[in-house]
């Protein structure tokens, strides 16, 4: 049965925040490319995916939830939020559980922010921080970030942030480290900079990659929260832990700001499969450790196939490379997915030039280097 047709600008109705957003538009899934492309075995680079999937740990656990699923899930995320609360040695009472870290940074511009009020952001972060600043009609203070010929190039400029505080200033987003730059602050400026920021300014760190700097570089920002009650820190189970389809992230705070997120926080924003996988996932530390070695061996071949082509890039501590083409990377883009290769353009972020390129397998990332070669070569 067709629609009828009507007068009514549904848009103009929508509140003034939403009706300037453009939707997000998903990339198309494998079996879809491979269809109209008439090419098997297309390799996904794109969306910062652990190439080997979830933990076998996580794998097992929603098997055994699987003859729950007619129930609804804990509400409250007992068992997780116990796990958690453990692994960083916060209280439970200080943790709110969301559909992905997107969600909780959802709730905190819902819960925190309002059109008098303004939220900063790094030029080049993560595009969730605009979104949920616009959606609520907030004031944007976008910094600008450091340039390519810094010695941490397009990262998050804190000099720069510090200066742009004002009396309007709310919230600050910085995720370290940064993506699609992969950017990263040391411990000893960032530390410096959050104490210097007022206690009425909220400081959201986003954690989502942080397992993938080496043990001696992470910066662990909930060893913070005693000390900074404005801190609040986001993490994530899509990266390393492999379980991006199940959408499950959280963030540590002090625990009044934690009840306000969870006065607005859906009972069942997190299913019981995410649920019983992220327990499980947590302590799987071989699977972890694996994880980490098959990212720093595929980001090295990466590096090393950039030097020899000729290509800057920045150095990253994600499980990404941004990769700068010197010139349109639409173009390089398109060759790459008609050889089978699936990356990110990251034109909407400004880089017109450039892609973000994921780390995958030793075999994917061999067959990465060969199409990049012929390519760019």
């Amino acid at each position: 049965m067709k629609h009828q047709k009507t007068m009514t600008d549904f848009k103009k109705l929508a509140v003034p925040g939403v009706r300037q957003l453009n939707p997000y538009i998903p990339g198309k899934p494998i079996s879809e490319l491979e269809r109209e492309l008439g090419i098997e075995n297309i390799i996904k680079l794109a969306s910062n995916e652990n190439p080997l999937g979830p933990s076998p740990k996580a794998m097992k656990a929603i098997e055994k939830e699987m003859d729950e699923l007619a129930l609804y899930p804990d509400g409250n995320g007992f068992e997780l939020k116990k796990v958690l609360a453990e692994k960083h040695q916060v209280g439970m009472d200080q943790i709110t559980l969301g559909n992905g870290s997107n969600d909780v940074l959802v709730l905190l511009a819902e819960a925190y922010l309002s059109p008098d009020v303004s939220a900063m952001y790094s030029q080049y972060s993560f595009a969730v921080y605009p979104i949920a600043i616009q959606a609520v009609g907030a004031i944007h203070q976008m910094i600008p970030a450091t340039t390519w010929e810094d010695e941490r190039p397009l990262g998050c400029d804190l000099p720069a942030m510090k200066a742009a505080i004002n009396e309007k200033t709310r919230m600050i987003f910085i995720a370290n480290p940064n993506n699609p730059t992969g950017s990263f602050l040391h411990k000893e400026e960032l530390y410096a900079f959050i104490k210097s920021v007022a206690e009425d300014v909220i400081i959201v760190l986003d954690e989502a990659y942080l397992e993938y700097a080496s043990p001696e570089e992470r910066v662990d920002g909930s060893l913070w929260l005693d000390e900074f009650p404005n801190l609040v820190i986001t993490r994530t189970f899509s990266k390393a832990y492999g379980l991006a389809g199940f959408r499950v992230g959280y963030c540590l705070s002090n625990p009044e700001i934690a009840n306000v997120l969870n006065r607005i926080r859906q009972p069942f924003n997190v299913n019981s499969l995410a649920l019983a996988a992220a327990t499980a996932a947590i302590g799987d530390e071989a699977f972890l450790a694996r994880s980490m070695q098959v990212n720093a061996s595929g980001m090295q071949m990466l590096a090393d196939c950039c030097e020899q082509l000729g290509l800057r890039y920045v150095p990253s501590k994600g499980n990404f490379l941004l990769v700068d083409f010197g010139q349109d990377a639409m173009p390089v883009y398109q060759n790459m997915l008609e050889l089978g290769i699936i990356t990110r353009p990251v034109a909407n972020y400004g880089l017109t030039n450039c892609l973000r390129i994921t780390i995958g397998t030793e075999t994917e990332m061999q067959r990465m280097v060969s199409v990049m070669e012929q390519v760019c070569g």
